[in-house]
């Protein structure tokens, strides 16, 4: 059974840091390309980050490029989010995603909060 919990959200400054992980189960972690998503209410979900199965090629939304990175390990099934430079737009519930064998999993997500 596949599963991905999020940590490592709160709240943070503008211009802050904060560091997202995701832990996953049930599959095996290093042949999947690996997701971060963000929502706000009344939005639909929106594609922050990915990574490739190995790691060695990066994607991200315009919106965070520069100031967020995302990187695994794979020998800890742990895909984690650098979010630096942090502004009140990038609060938002941030989710896990994976996608295998046609089917979508995402985890509970973790709030980000970003505000003075």
């Amino acid at each position: 059974q596949v599963q991905l919990v999020e940590s490592g959200g709160g709240l943070v400054q503008p211009g802050g840091s904060l560091r997202l992980s995701c832990g996953a189960t049930g599959f095996t972690f290093s042949n999947y390309i690996m997701y971060w998503y963000r929502q706000t209410p009344g939005k639909e979900r929106e594609r922050v980050a990915d990574i490739t199965a190995d790691g060695g090629s990066t994607n991200y939304a315009d919106s965070v490029k520069g100031r967020f990175t995302i990187s695994r390990d794979n020998g800890k099934n742990t895909v984690h989010l650098q979010m630096n430079s942090l502004k009140p737009e990038d609060t938002a519930v941030y989710y896990c995603h994976v996608r295998r064998w046609g089917n979508l999993y995402w985890g509970q997500g973790t709030q980000v909060t970003v505000s003075s």
